[in-house]
């Protein structure tokens, strides 16, 4: 390697200095020569950067970067690097500091990553006319070959240029970030309605921890995390207010006109109803995102009515399974929702420890997290509880997913679609445990007496909003009114069916005063 071929540049907090496996904190470093290797954004070891003024008052980044010396850059004389140091450059406009690392001319390892060519190259600085910085190292270069490749993508509907420092589904999974819908889900029901407690969860909390789950399982199969991350924050993006109740209540309401369906209505928010871009509806996501939405718990033989429509125009590959990716996301769910609702159940006080000893994988991990300690308090044990609940069925599920793919051989990502079954799965015991546990939870939570209570009202004031507002569209906002048209359609339902189920819970109690309570201003 040449000592000034470029390579990569990171970034430490003031004062610091790395050499061989230490971190120094003074001002007196100088560079001795030109042979230098600049070093930018050092992803693999996650560190954590720190303004200059930061890492003055406290120690953070030393700690998050003292696994770059040592071993990795070699002791001296005989690391790849010779006589390895990182040393502080001038202060840049942003008040961080570059690091750059000095090897020997004759040095022909590179860092992290092989060479792929030793030999001389001019060395384009990041100050000169024109830099463009290389594309960040990604974990595609190890994924599965059974794993979607964000190179081979299909595209998107409306054609873009492709981002220079993000894959394509990185874009995606922003993209749903920053959209009004995911935000909405702050204020949305998991089980609790919003302001029963603040610490229950939400659509937004519970779609982060599926967003987590997920992401660990397809790192561990070689799936290409950005996509599963992104079909698992988008999930719920189509979930009305008040949960399960109020999407029981809007599809009775809406039976006549087709009913409605949450997985549906997710689809129909990236594809329709967020307004952000000029050139078009909807985020614009790529075909992969697309498609483990719509059909990321299976093929579709009789899919929902907007699925079938926007597939006319964009086809989706309706009668095959979902990418592993999508396969992961939707049983991530199901790790989320049965944990954090038996969390939250024992919080909301609705059936204590003893209840759930009895339940397969609930009790070995109850009785493992009391021997972790004699007198851990109610708190910790609920949560030791649910960690190893989380740990059992994580890696049942990745073991059971490795035994699966190994025996199916999948060459590419089209033939985990198009293979009999699906490959994301439990193992036997574990799937009929969580179904034990899925029964437990509708029996004594979900169907609980003070949830009744709340689901019931919900049902109520979400099935009249949808009555007022499709008898009668002039009651709704301008821009909403001049879609729905003439009262009583097909499209007024369409229309109304929209407006509810991007509202939050706090949101449809309001509008149902407006409409309702004389005292309550429209």
């Amino acid at each position: 390697m040449a000592a000034h071929q470029l390579v990569r540049v990171i970034e430490l907090g003031a004062c610091q200095q790395v050499e061989t496996g230490r971190i120094d904190q003074h001002l007196g470093a100088a560079a001795l020569d030109n042979q230098v290797i600049f070093l930018r954004r050092l992803i693999e070891f996650e560190t954590v950067l720190e303004s200059a003024a930061a890492a003055s008052q406290n120690r953070d980044a030393q700690r998050g970067l003292s696994a770059i010396g040592g071993d990795d850059f070699g002791d001296p004389g005989s690391s790849p690097f010779g006589q390895a140091k990182l040393f502080h450059m001038p202060e840049d406009k942003a008040g961080w500091r570059r690091i750059e690392a000095r090897c020997k001319p004759a040095s022909h390892d590179c860092l992290v990553q092989p060479c792929h060519d030793h030999r001389d190259e001019p060395v384009v600085s990041p100050e000169a006319p024109g830099y463009r910085p290389e594309p960040l190292m990604r974990r595609g270069t190890t994924l599965a070959p059974f794993a979607v490749q964000a190179e081979t993508s299909r595209g998107r509907l409306h054609h873009e240029p492709e981002a220079p420092t993000r894959s394509a589904y990185q874009r995606d999974r922003d993209r749903i970030i920053h959209s009004s819908a995911f935000r909405k889900l702050q204020y949305k029901t998991q089980v609790f309605v919003n302001h029963e407690g603040d610490f229950f969860r939400t659509r937004l909390t519970h779609s982060i921890e599926v967003a987590q789950i997920a992401r660990s399982v397809a790192r561990e199969l070689g799936l290409d995390e950005d996509l599963t991350e992104a079909l698992a924050l988008a999930h719920d993006l189509g979930h009305p207010p008040f949960g399960h109740a109020g999407e029981e209540a809007m599809n009775l309401a809406m039976k006549p006109f087709g009913g409605f369906d949450h997985n549906a209505q997710s689809l129909r928010v990236v594809t329709l109803l967020e307004s952000r871009y000029a050139g078009w509806d909807g985020l614009n996501l790529t075909w992969e995102t697309l498609e483990g939405l719509a059909k990321h718990n299976g093929p579709l033989r009789s899919p929902p009515t907007y699925i079938a429509e926007y597939n006319d125009r964009h086809k989706l590959d309706l009668s095959t399974h979902a990418s592993a990716e999508a396969q992961v996301a939707a049983l991530a769910d199901d790790v989320a929702y049965h944990s954090h609702d038996l969390d939250d159940g024992l919080r909301a006080r609705l059936f204590g420890p003893e209840e759930i000893a009895h339940l397969p994988v609930v009790g070995e991990a109850l009785a493992a997290a009391r021997l972790s300690s004699l007198d851990v308090p109610p708190p910790r044990l609920r949560h030791e509880t649910i960690r190893r609940v989380i740990d059992v069925m994580v890696s049942d599920l990745i073991a059971e997913t490795r035994r699966r793919l190994d025996k199916l051989a999948p060459r590419d990502a089209d033939a985990v679609r198009r293979a009999k079954q699906k490959v994301v799965m439990f193992s036997a015991p574990v799937a009929e445990a969580n179904q034990v546990i899925k029964d437990f939870l509708h029996a004594r939570m979900y169907r609980h007496w003070r949830v009744n209570r709340m689901t019931t009202k919900a049902r109520v004031l979400t099935t009249e909003l949808f009555r007022l507002l499709h008898a009668d569209t002039s009651l709704l906002p301008d821009d909403w009114r001049a879609r729905a048209g003439e009262p009583g359609t097909q499209r007024a339902a369409s229309v109304v069916g929209d407006y509810i189920a991007g509202m939050t819970d706090r949101y449809a109690m309001d509008e149902h005063r407006r409409l309702t309570d004389l005292s309550v201003s429209g």
